[in-house]
């Protein structure tokens, strides 16, 4: 475990050079995201399961496309400028467009808190999956980006078919089947580019491709409300690693 800790702190440390162009690059980008969901909710008229989703979406997708280019470094500092973004809206609160894209209007009065709980689940499986399993951490970033990303927006739209999900912050939380069929798909789709980008795509791992899928998304329906991002995070990363040999 030691030993594995200290391999992730070595392989995360970034240069100067991608720090230089690393950390202004990544506060713009991080800001220009969620600057977009908030005006797709103001300006647009978007619910705030469609704006949440969009910002969210937006940066695990650009975090899978980091790792697979950069590395761990650049995911890094991408991910400590994404979290200065995100403390700012939660700082600034109610009535500021950042915060108004991912505060839900169901969570009150803990809205803020489900902001932060997403925020440190995506932080812990992110951490642990690039700690434990390596390379398979990108199953972990498409899954949890795309899979877990289409749900809410799918349930928003068209779930009829409602079912409780455990709180961790005493707020009443519902998935639907309708989402979480969404969920299902979308992380078969994560799950073969996730495959094509590592060059492991095979037609002999369609079958555990749509098993890890489907596992996926009976730990999204089961998990905590807020806490799903650490868990489609790790499960797939493991899974990757286990049956896809990666």
């Amino acid at each position: 475990m030691i030993n594995r800790l200290f391999n992730f702190l070595d392989a995360a440390t970034p240069t100067w050079t991608m720090l230089v162009i690393g950390v202004p690059a990544g506060l713009l980008v991080a800001a220009t995201f969620l600057s977009l969901a908030g005006w797709l909710k103001k300006s647009c008229g978007w619910r705030t399961g469609y704006s949440r989703k969009t910002f969210h979406f937006l940066v695990f997708f650009s975090v899978a496309i980091l790792h697979a280019l950069g590395g761990t470094p650049a995911v890094c500092i991408f991910g400590a400028m994404t979290s200065l973004v995100v403390f700012y809206a939660v700082w600034r609160g109610d009535g500021h467009p950042w915060y108004e894209a991912m505060a839900r209007e169901k969570d009150a009065p803990k809205r803020t808190y489900f902001i932060l709980a997403p925020y440190a689940a995506t932080l812990i499986g992110g951490m642990a999956a690039n700690v434990f399993f390596g390379p398979a951490a990108l199953f972990g970033y498409l899954v949890a980006g795309f899979g877990d990303a289409i749900g809410e927006p799918v349930g928003t739209r068209w779930g009829r078919h409602k079912y409780r999900v455990p709180s961790l912050g005493g707020v009443v939380s519902q998935r639907s089947i309708e989402g979480s069929a969404a969920v299902f798909i979308a992380s078969c789709v994560a799950m073969f580019v996730g495959l094509g980008l590592g060059g492991h795509f095979a037609a002999s791992r369609i079958f555990a491709v749509v098993l890890i899928s489907f596992l996926c998304t009976v730990a999204e329906a089961c998990s905590p409300h807020g806490w799903d991002n650490a868990t489609m995070q790790l499960l797939p990363a493991w899974l990757a690693t286990c049956w896809l040999a990666v």
